[in-house]
């Protein structure tokens, strides 16, 4: 089974709207909401491309309960711990002309509930993934991510880890199956400047060293690169769209390499898959469709 961890998870409420003035009343055009934060992007994804996950994370409050709910009537296995206060967060996006965001801190996560998710985590066994994405709560020890994986360490648990700066190098030790920094976290990581592909190379090979087993770097408009676990560097162009969204297009790459990885074992197909999901998430309004990220695939 696929675990996803979403520690703060969101309900995006988009508004859009021709002129945004502050300080008098203003009107939408229209609303759209999303169920999301990172972890739940990639079950959405996986469950678009036929592989199952089970979403893992902290909800409270009504706002709680309707996420949940929409979540699982995509069609995607929930198992979130329940928070005794404060209420999952509602981010609000306004989009008039340039887009203006309003992200909220989220409920307070306290040592039972961390205990209930260890308690969860330390149920998984041999053949299993875990896929940590984002960042974490302020309520939340800075070094989680490590502790999950020390947890995990040994019984032949697969880690993903997407997350920047000492979030991801602290797990390193734990020789996680897969990060997936971006070319700019990859960058601040090293305090370097990245100027062309050899130069991401390097770094992602640096990486590995410091014991990832696979490193998955995004590019943006300029593709993406994958050093794998025989230090092979595979390179894939970008796919070609109007951009119409960023938001979960990590995600949407991130959860396309492993759907393509858990079906082929081939890395190639892998960092194709990947790309076409995450291409197809950045040229839609939401997260990307199947029969979408298929259509982007087979022009790669």
């Amino acid at each position: 089974m696929i675990y996803t961890v979403t520690f703060n998870p969101a309900i995006d409420y988009v508004v859009h709207t021709k002129t945004m003035r502050s300080g008098i009343v203003n009107r939408s055009e229209r609303e759209e909401y999303f169920f999301g934060g990172k972890g739940i992007n990639v079950s959405m994804i996986l469950n678009e491309l036929g592989v199952r996950s089970k979403a893992l994370g902290f909800v409270a409050g009504f706002t709680g309960e309707a996420l949940e709910k929409g979540v699982s009537d995509m069609g995607i296995d929930t198992d979130f711990i329940h928070l005794k206060s404060g209420i999952t967060r509602i981010n609000v996006k306004i989009k008039s002309g340039d887009e203006t965001e309003l992200n909220c801190s989220g409920p307070s996560i306290d040592e039972e509930a961390i205990a209930a998710l260890y308690e969860k985590i330390d149920n998984m066994t041999d053949g299993d993934m875990i896929i940590l994405a984002g960042s974490i709560p302020s309520t939340l020890p800075s070094d989680i991510y490590a502790q999950i994986l020390k947890r995990i360490e040994g019984r032949g648990v697969k880690a993903v880890v997407d997350a920047t700066g000492k979030l991801l190098l602290n797990v390193l030790e734990y020789r996680p199956f897969l990060v997936k920094p971006n070319n700019f976290e990859l960058a601040e990581m090293f305090d370097a400047e990245l100027e062309c592909t050899d130069d991401i190379v390097f770094y992602a090979k640096k990486l590995r060293e410091m014991g990832a087993v696979n490193v998955l770097v995004s590019m943006a408009e300029d593709g993406a690169v994958l050093v794998d676990e025989q230090d092979q560097v595979h390179i894939c162009g970008v796919c070609r769209g109007t951009v119409v969204n960023s938001v979960g297009a990590g995600d949407s790459m991130l959860a396309g390499f492993i759907a393509g990885y858990m079906n082929t074992s081939d890395y190639n197909q892998a960092l194709k898959l990947g790309t076409a999901a995450g291409g197809a998430t950045t040229f839609s309004e939401g997260l990307a469709g199947h029969d979408y990220i298929m259509e982007l695939f087979d022009t790669l």
